[in-house]
C-alpha cells in the first residue's frame, strides 16, 4: 500500500518565525504532536514536536512567582530556534512498509511527505500506519488469530490454506514468519470467525503443530542474560 493513500493530506502547518505559544496551541486545537514547518511556497523547511515544545516550557510550570515575565521571555523563541531542520520525509510513492522500517530505525513518530521538489503534500505518523494494517490484515472485523508451525519447504501454504477453506471459513489475512525453529516457518492465519476448534484438529490430524501467537512471539524476544 502506497503511503499517498494512508497519509493525512491536509496537514497543519506553521511558519518559521511563529512563538512557540502558536505551535502549543496548534498541537492542543487539533490533537497532534508533530507539525511541519514551510515557507511560503509551502515548501518544507522543518518539523516541530510536542517534545521540542515542552523542553522550552517547563520553566513557566516550574516557576508560578514570575510567570507573566517567563511567558515573557519564552514568547520570544521562534519555531525556527526548536524546530528539527531537514528533517527525514517519505514520497508519496513510497509503501507502508517502507515507512515503518524508517521509523523502527530512526526512532521517529512521523514523517512529512514531500514530492520531488520538497514542497510538503501530506504527513503520515504511527497511528496511521497502524489504521493502515488493520485494513490491509483484516483484523477490524471480529476473527480469530492461529499460529501453525510447518516445513519450510513448499507446497505447505497450499495445503493450510486449502484445509481451512474446506471448512467454509474466510480469511482475514495471513502471515508467514522466519522465525521459528531450524527448517520451519510460522504461519498466522487470521480466520473470520471465533469457532476454530474443528480447523485447530484437523490441521493437528495432518501433522502441523499449533502455536500460540503470544507464547511464540514471547519466544522470539532477546533473553537478558
Amino acid at each position: 500500500m502506497l503511503i499517498s493513500k494512508s497519509m493525512v493530506d491536509k496537514v497543519i502547518t506553521i511558519d518559521k518565525e511563529a512563538n512557540i505559544f502558536e505551535a502549543k496551541q496548534k498541537m492542543q486545537e487539533y490533537n497532534i504532536r508533530h507539525i511541519p514547518v514551510v515557507d511560503e511556497n509551502n515548501k518544507l523547511i522543518g518539523i516541530v514536536t510536542d517534545r521540542d515544545i515542552r523542553s522550552v516550557l517547563p520553566s513557566i510550570l516550574l516557576n508560578n512567582i514570575n510567570l507573566e515575565e517567563e511567558k515573557k521571555k519564552i514568547s520570544q523563541f521562534r519555531i525556527k530556534d526548536i524546530m528539527t531542520k531537514n528533517p527525514i520525509t517519505l514520497l508519496p510513492t513510497h509503501t507502508i512498509q517502507d515507512a515503518l522500517l524508517l521509523i523502527q530505525k530512526t526512532k521517529v513518530g512521523a514523517f512529512p511527505v514531500v514530492d520531488e521538489s520538497g514542497i510538503l503534500t501530506g504527513i503520515i505518523s504511527v497511528r496511521d500506519l497502524l489504521s493502515a494494517f488493520i485494513s490491509v490484515l483484516g483484523i477490524g472485523e471480529p476473527g480469530t488469530l492461529l499460529g501453525i508451525a510447518v516445513e519450510d519447504k513448499p507446497g505447505q501454504m497450499k495445503k493450510i490454506v486449502d484445509a481451512i477453506t474446506e471448512e467454509n471459513i474466510s480469511f482475514g489475512s495471513i502471515m508467514v514468519c522466519k522465525y521459528g525453529k531450524k527448517g520451519e516457518r510460522s504461519v498466522f492465519p487470521y480466520l473470520l470467525t471465533q469457532n476454530v476448534a474443528t480447523v485447530k484438529k484437523k490441521l493437528e490430524k495432518m501433522g502441523y503443530k499449533i502455536l500460540d501467537p503470544m507464547e511464540w512471539y514471547i519466544e522470539q524476544l532477546p533473553q537478558n542474560k
